[in-house]
């Protein structure tokens, strides 16, 4: 489990910033997030307050990285691209969470590198890790002022004939008790354009695979606009499948005979397949390793 307890003798009084800042080596900034999260706690409780006194007993949970060996395609001094496999989520949910590609990351450049976007647990691909704090706020920008294409394949349901553009609003969802989606459609949304381009019909199927440009960076845009125009991804237990079965999903009470049977894959069939951009003056264009095509036919025949 990457958050462990690892406990220290604190044996005269002392304040609880001081201890993290001056015992082990933590900026302020670090320790003032330690306690807000409720990461340090003395003669096992919580510690409130920085400026909490504490002797005895000292306990910090820290995250132990716990990587599986998930190499990099590509990296250099300022970023590394990552092939993200489905499954895997990006960031730990809780501290519970086993895995995250978040593992391999720290492990590997330490603990201030981070991923610069975010894909689903279920989509695989191309992912960004900057190395610094610095370079991540840099690119991170490239992703905010829409200077990085992207491009995606996608398994969907029934023929798509015609290139087509997807120009919905997205709206993120903020009442779950009655419609069990993170996002939806609606004209009060943020404004969100998809470029879909067929590549091939298959017809014992009946899916097409497709090129989607997401020309807008909102949450979920490729499933939710797929859905939009009703040719939804395939394995998609969200916006492939009606809000009731939707909600069984979300509260994990889904088995994978029911949701084959309602999504046709265990998996959400979305592939980041290309990345495209310019960061400090140089030009960067990575395509990803997976035949996407072959790796998402696989998961419904």
């Amino acid at each position: 489990m990457p958050y462990i307890a690892k406990k220290f003798e604190v044996k005269e009084d002392v304040k609880a910033w001081a201890f993290l800042v001056y015992g082990l080596g933590f900026s302020m900034r670090e320790a003032q997030r330690i306690v807000d999260k409720g990461q340090l706690f003395c003669n096992g409780e919580i510690v409130q307050r920085k400026s909490n006194i504490i002797r005895g007993e000292a306990a910090l949970l820290m995250y132990e990285p716990n990587p599986k060996g998930l190499e990099p395609i590509y990296e250099n001094g300022f970023f590394a691209v990552f092939e993200k496999p489905s499954g895997v989520l990006t960031h730990p949910r809780s501290r519970t969470t086993a895995y995250s590609l978040n593992d391999e990351i720290k492990h590997r450049y330490g603990k201030n590198s981070n991923v610069v976007h975010r894909l689903d647990k279920e989509t695989s691909g191309l992912i960004i890790v900057s190395k610094s704090k610095e370079y991540e706020n840099e690119l991170k920008r490239l992703f905010s002022q829409r200077n990085v294409e992207k491009k995606y394949k996608a398994l969907v349901r029934g023929r798509v004939a015609d290139e087509m553009r997807i120009e919905a609003p997205i709206l993120t969802n903020g009442n779950f008790e009655s419609v069990k989606m993170k996002v939806y459609i609606n004209e009060r949304g943020a404004h969100a354009l998809t470029d879909i381009k067929p590549l091939k019909y298959f017809e014992d199927i009946d899916a097409t695979l497709v090129l989607a440009q997401p020309k807008t960076g909102r949450q979920h845009q490729i499933r939710v606009h797929m859905f939009h125009v009703e040719h939804p991804i395939i394995g998609d237990p969200i916006y492939g499948v009606d809000a009731k079965m939707a909600a069984l999903y979300l509260d994990g009470l889904m088995d994978s005979e029911l949701r084959i049977k309602l999504t046709r894959s265990l998996r959400l069939l979305l592939h980041a397949d290309e990345l495209n951009f310019e960061y400090k003056n140089e030009k960067y264009s990575f395509k990803s390793e997976v035949d996407a095509e072959s790796e998402l036919i696989r998961c419904v025949r």
